[in-house]
């Protein structure tokens, strides 16, 4: 007897929101310069919850 397998909904798709965040970096950084870069990555640095 062949089993089937059916695709569960999901509720987050990783792919789709990396790419979504990826886009939006991006974006926020397309025309900076080193200085401006270095800044923004400073102010955005994620931290580690404990």
């Amino acid at each position: 007897m062949a089993q089937r397998f059916y695709k569960k909904s999901k509720v987050f798709d990783t792919v789709k929101t990396f790419k979504k965040i990826k886009d939006k970096i991006s974006m926020d950084i397309k025309d900076m310069s080193f200085e401006q870069l270095s800044i923004y990555l400073n102010k955005n640095k994620l931290t580690p919850k404990n």
